[in-house]
């Protein structure tokens, strides 16, 4: 069924138009989303979140608490956004009333600077979770934006599916399916289709970037992944570090939270991560990739789990065989997906799988998960947004010839 999603975008995606309109909001009449069940489209005096809250076309609860208070507002984007849903038989996510899941957001700028950034929602959030982290930035620059909520959304995402792994299996193939279905509608504005399509996302939204760009060399150009989150079968994996940090918290044993995984000098964190995320996170996956399991989350182990277990994770893994220019940033002070249990792995599999002169690898000091924390530890704690926007600005020079630092710029 995945496959087919895709091949339907394909063979649906009209032909680019040979007539370019320049001035505000030009072509709206004309523009079709490929695939698409449902499509609205408005022409906006501003596409940022400065003027989509005030309007009603984006949802702030999908990216509360994922950037600080003194991330700079853009202002100054009048263009086109379209809101839609592509075919689906799940109903979690219930923006705009629609109750219904695959729904996705392509905002159009009246100055295109050439590009399409594609973006996949980072945890289990909603199509518009990046619009103050990704899309207010990028389209201050003039890219063209397109973002999924993946297919599923919340903490029932896993009932989606008939198979262990196919909720999140299913979020490649909405990506793939928004980025097709994007660069038509961006060649049906513009005249032409884009000169380079990115991929960019936070937490499982960088899982997909470098998912992507395993995969899929033929779609992207290159891509940025922010703090993304590592499945191999044999570990690391969340079910490989969080249940024994439960266990140790519970305990009241911080060496065994250091030993698994966690940064020294994170323990401030760790009992707000151990109520909001820890047991949360634990919980929803293993129903997502183990849902025969019927002890207590806190007891699991996954290395005493049958071989089916091991399976439905291999289906998820990542390789580092990564086939386009990626740059990864990562917070050392990260206490929900630890530095050392997801992006330092990751660049051992990049580096083992020969692709290491593809990758250019941040480790952001004093960066944590949720940008939101930086503002009650502002003397801590450093936000990791700022990294993520010279990522993207080093992702564009090296795709035109200039290799990126090797470290983060000093003003990220």
């Amino acid at each position: 069924m995945l496959a087919r999603i895709v091949l339907a975008v394909a063979l649906l995606a009209p032909s680019p138009v040979s007539d370019v309109h320049s001035g505000h909001c030009a072509r709206l009449d004309r523009l079709h989303v490929p695939g698409a069940a449902v499509q609205r489209a408005a022409c906006l005096a501003e596409l940022t979140t400065a003027g989509t809250v005030a309007s009603g076309h984006t949802v702030p609860a999908d990216w509360a608490g994922l950037t600080h208070a003194a991330l700079p507002q853009p202002v100054g984007v009048p263009g086109i956004q379209l809101d839609g849903y592509f075919p689906d038989s799940s109903t979690t996510n219930t923006n705009h009333g629609w109750n219904h899941d695959a729904q996705f957001v392509l905002r159009l700028p009246d100055n295109w600077n050439g590009g399409l950034v594609v973006t996949g929602s980072p945890g289990v959030r909603r199509q518009y979770a990046n619009d103050r982290a990704i899309a207010d930035w990028v389209l201050a620059r003039g890219y063209a934006f397109a973002a999924t909520d993946k297919g599923n959304t919340g903490t029932a995402f896993h009932t989606d599916g008939a198979r262990p792994g196919d909720a999140i299996l299913e979020w490649h193939a909405r990506v793939t399916q928004l980025a097709l279905a994007a660069r038509s509608v961006v060649a049906q504005r513009y005249g032409r289709p884009p000169a380079r399509m990115l991929a960019a996302g936070i937490s499982n939204g960088g899982y997909l970037v470098r998912w992507q760009l395993e995969r899929n060399p033929w779609l992207f150009d290159g891509g940025v992944d922010a703090e993304g989150t590592l499945w191999t079968p044999d570990g690391p994996n969340l079910f490989t570090f969080l249940p024994p940090a439960i266990r140790a918290y519970r305990a009241g044993d911080p060496a065994g939270i250091l030993a698994a995984g966690f940064a020294p000098g994170s323990d401030f964190l760790w009992d707000y991560h151990f109520t909001v995320y820890w047991e949360l996170t634990q919980r929803i996956y293993r129903l997502e990739l183990d849902p025969s399991y019927s002890g207590a989350d806190t007891d699991y182990d996954y290395f005493a789990r049958p071989r089916a277990v091991r399976d439905a994770v291999r289906r998820i893994s990542l390789t580092g065989r990564i086939t386009r220019p990626m740059i990864t940033l990562h917070g050392t002070l990260d206490s929900l997906l630890p530095i050392t249990q997801s992006a330092d792995p990751y660049r051992v599999m990049i580096n083992s799988a020969g692709r290491a002169h593809l990758h250019r690898y941040y480790r952001v000091q004093a960066a944590n998960h949720i940008d939101a924390l930086v503002d009650a530890y502002p003397d801590d704690l450093r936000p990791l947004t700022p990294c993520l926007h010279s990522a993207l600005t080093a992702l564009e020079r090296w795709l035109h010839g200039s290799p990126p630092l090797s470290t983060p710029p000093p003003a990220c």
